[in-house]
């Protein structure tokens, strides 16, 4: 297995590009987090952030591995996906659940009940 001193400059100046962008954008969604009003910004800020920012991290990584190792490493892939494909599912759990919640809350129902286990609706309880 063939092992390189160091990365060629072209590629250690990509690879730190990619780490201070990707850093940034997760840095970036954690203070939307902190910093963000209602429940819905900051679970956007959230996605965008950490997504995008692992992302580009992940390519740092095969990128320079693969250039070390002279060879193509993949693995950091699965990750990647992993992440691609769990971080949208979250965000309209999340955002789902939200709804419901605040739909709940509009409708007078303090506590959460399951649809159809409700009482149905009579026609003094409406408020149109």
């Amino acid at each position: 297995m063939r092992h390189l001193e160091q990365l060629p400059p072209w590629a250690a100046i990509l690879v730190a590009l990619c780490v201070v962008i990707g850093a940034s954008m997760t840095l970036l969604g954690g203070i939307g987090v902190v910093r963000l009003k209602s429940f819905y910004q900051r679970l956007h800020a959230q996605t965008l952030g950490y997504s995008g920012g692992t992302l580009l991290i992940i390519i740092a990584s095969m990128l320079m591995f693969s250039l070390l190792e002279g060879r193509a490493v993949v693995h950091e892939l699965v990750i990647g996906i992993f992440i691609t494909v769990t971080t949208p599912i979250t965000l309209l759990m999340l955002g789902r659940a939200a709804l419901r919640r605040d739909r709940d809350t509009k409708l007078g129902h303090d506590e959460i009940v399951p649809p159809r286990m409700r009482p149905p609706a009579s026609a003094t309880d409406r408020t149109d």
